[in-house]
């Protein structure tokens, strides 16, 4: 260590009977001097390492406060455990990585297809995902019910340009024979060819009624924390006058499932409304694990459908059953709303278009363009020229040029069915 407290200049130059204290001193401190450098060389060799577990947990050290810019070192000075340029751009570069590894997961699409509407769906679904996310590797899985089973008396089968057309995309059409819904209750599809997936692989399901816009791989899916679909209205329940409320008639399903009720609550939402509830639209799920969701939603549907029990008395459970057992299954696995991270899925990712009208009447340009891409592709355009809707409103181009001007979007109504009245006034209702 250098010395604080220098001696007057010329004062050790001076003879004096000291002379030979004065000359032990010297040699004193030289040996202290040598020592004190060794010291200092060592300590240098370890500062490396130091400055490097610094830079690691000075995210630790000097929080950042929501809304405030961090605080960065004054000209000329580096505090302590920051880091060089280098070390900086090197760990922006690491967690760059991360963040696309995260939105590399891999993942597997399941749909449900069968003659008819279903089937053109399906294939202008297959011709957006190949389209639009381009650099997605999944499988796409089309689960095809049998003509057999719960349909039973019912046509199903695809179509063999259909069928032809799905191939060409890629896509995997997988049978099953459905034993529980079928005909009876068609929505039970999607909770039956949850069977058809590889177990303990990543999953989404999607309506066929969709439009992927976007590149669905970018979106950073949290596999483990499963979530649906918000695009939804306060569909179920309804209260009776004199019965129970939303309150009682939800806890009975969270009670009777073993189920922590009071966590599934938004609690920003007042007291008896309906989004107070986990409630979903069962247009998109997604999970980890297909065996363990599937089983689950099928165990628990098959339960509701069968003894709904006191509180659910005066409740209709058809065509709402898959959405009122879909958040119990999401919760009870660690689940919930989503999050910001996936707000591509009915944005600019995905489109659940529900049927053509509605498609022109409120979705956006893009989503618009990407339907019409997609249905004048050289393969598909004979395929769905002889479906009215898109003889109609997309080859007849009334959908872009008289139907979506005549509905002002900028001022929707809050309700699907008032947009479906509005659609009807303009005759442009063709489904």
């Amino acid at each position: 260590m250098r010395d604080t407290h220098p001696h007057p200049v010329g004062a050790m130059d001076q003879d004096s009977p000291k002379q030979a204290m004065t000359a032990a001193e010297k040699a004193a401190r030289r040996a202290k001097n040598a020592a004190n450098r060794a010291r200092r060389a060592a300590k240098a060799l370890a500062q490396p390492q130091a400055a490097s577990q610094n830079s690691t947990n000075l995210g630790q050290i000097l929080p950042i406060e929501a809304g405030k810019p961090a605080k960065t070192a004054k000209m000329g000075k580096k505090p302590a455990g920051a880091t060089t340029g280098s070390a900086k751009i090197s760990r922006d570069s690491k967690n760059s990585d991360n963040r696309n590894k995260s939105r590399q997961i891999p993942f597997n699409i399941l749909i449900v297809a069968q003659s008819g509407r279903l089937e053109h769906e399906a294939v202008l679904f297959a011709e957006t995902l190949r389209a639009n996310a381009p650099d997605w590797t999944g499988r796409l899985i089309v689960a095809e019910p049998q003509e057999d089973g719960a349909w039973s008396g019912h046509k199903t089968q695809i179509s063999a340009e259909s069928r032809t057309a799905l191939q060409a995309r890629g896509a995997e059409i997988r049978p099953f024979t459905a034993q529980h819904f079928g005909a009876a209750y068609p929505y039970g599809n999607k909770i039956e060819a949850l069977s058809l997936l590889p177990p303990g692989e990543n999953f989404i399901f999607f309506d066929t009624d969709t439009l992927i816009t976007g590149p669905l791989d970018k979106v950073d899916f949290d596999f483990t924390r499963p979530s649906a679909s918000m695009r939804r209205e306060g569909t179920w329940p309804e209260p009776p006058l004199y019965g129970p409320g939303y309150g009682e008639i939800w806890r009975s399903l969270y009670d009777r499932f073993g189920l922590d009720y009071a966590s599934s609550l938004d609690l920003g939402q007042p007291d008896e409304h309906w989004e107070r509830h986990l409630y979903f639209n069962a247009g998109w799920f997604f999970g980890a694990d297909p065996a363990v969701f599937g089983q689950r939603f099928l165990d628990w549907a098959l339960a509701v459908r069968d003894d709904p029990g006191e509180a659910l008395a005066s409740q209709s459970l058809d065509p709402w059953l898959d959405q009122i057992v879909l958040p119990l299954v999401i919760h009870s696995l660690g689940g919930g709303r989503p999050g910001p991270a996936v707000a591509g899925l009915d944005g600019d990712v995905t489109c659940h278009w529900r049927n053509l009208p509605l498609l022109y009447a409120r979705e956006s340009d893009a989503a618009v363009d990407a339907m019409e891409r997609a249905a004048n592709a050289p393969d598909i355009k004979p395929l769905l020229e002889g479906w009215e809707p898109a003889a109609r409103l997309i080859y007849q181009q009334n959908g872009s040029k008289a139907l979506r001007p005549a509905i002002d979007r900028d001022h929707l109504p809050l309700r699907e069915r008032a947009l479906r009245q509005d659609i009807k006034r303009a005759g442009w209702w063709v489904v």
